[in-house]
């Protein structure tokens, strides 16, 4: 027995899918988003996703980390294989760990249950936001790689390749943040707008947790920080990505 369900019929609508063995979860969070202008599918496992995945147009999962069968880690694993759709993570245990484990399977955010709908509500928008601000023209559907300088990024495989044939993996972190400057070329981007695009939280004052991603991206492209010809300091103002980009389909 196929075990799905759907709120709002207007295909105009972003279409969001919660993936959810709790009905009652999966009713509360539908009537709501649905309020709030969005069309909702609601399945109970991993089957059911890729259903809807592979029939639907979706444009972000909401995605319970302990399911049944496979769990919420293996399915945005397999997701991230092949997709871009962003994901926002769902778990009964707060665990710091299960969310730094989540994040690095390719989800865009995290949050804990119980939650209140009107915080996911807020993270949904964020996530969305920050998935839209690919360069006009171009969209995640229609690019394989970007190119800038010796580097090109794969955005289906989530690695970069150098110009000797290297491959670097990514962290999801890490990925954000490079795909971030690479939409911004030649922009510089303050460490606000940063953490807002890539984690969507406000920031507390004399937050610099984004230098040590930006010191981490660095590293995975031998970017000397002292001599920095890539991602380039900006004194007083944040980031630049100091190179040309191109985008392959």
């Amino acid at each position: 027995m196929k075990q799905l369900s759907n709120w709002g019929t207007e295909m105009s609508l972003t279409h969001i899918l919660v993936v959810d063995d709790d009905a009652e979860i999966r009713d509360l969070l539908g009537d709501y988003l649905r309020k709030n202008g969005y069309q909702v599918t609601g399945v109970a496992d991993g089957k059911g996703m890729s259903a809807v995945l592979d029939h639907e147009q979706i444009n972000l999962v909401v995605l319970d980390l302990m399911l049944r069968g496979e769990d919420g880690l293996v399915l945005c694993r397999n997701l991230r294989a092949h997709s871009n759709i962003p994901v926002i993570m769902l778990t009964a245990r707060g665990d710091e760990t299960d969310r730094i484990v989540g994040l690095e399977m390719g989800a865009d955010d995290y949050l804990a249950k119980p939650f209140n709908p009107r915080e996911l509500l807020a993270r949904i928008k964020s996530v969305l936001r920050r998935s839209q601000v690919f360069p006009e023209n171009h969209s995640v559907e229609d690019t394989r790689y970007i190119h800038f300088g010796e580097w090109k990024l794969d955005v289906v495989a989530r690695h970069l390749v150098a110009g000797d044939g290297l491959v670097v993996t990514l962290s999801g972190a890490e990925y954000r943040l490079l795909k971030i400057f690479l939409e911004h070329p030649n922009r510089v981007l303050s460490r606000d707008q940063l953490l807002d695009l890539t984690q969507g939280r406000d920031t507390e004052p004399f937050d610099r947790s984004i230098d040590v991603q930006v010191s981490r991206l660095r590293q995975r492209l031998r970017d000397d920080a002292k001599e920095a010809c890539i991602i380039k300091t900006v004194r007083g103002e944040g980031y630049v990505l100091a190179t040309s980009v191109d985008f392959e389909p």
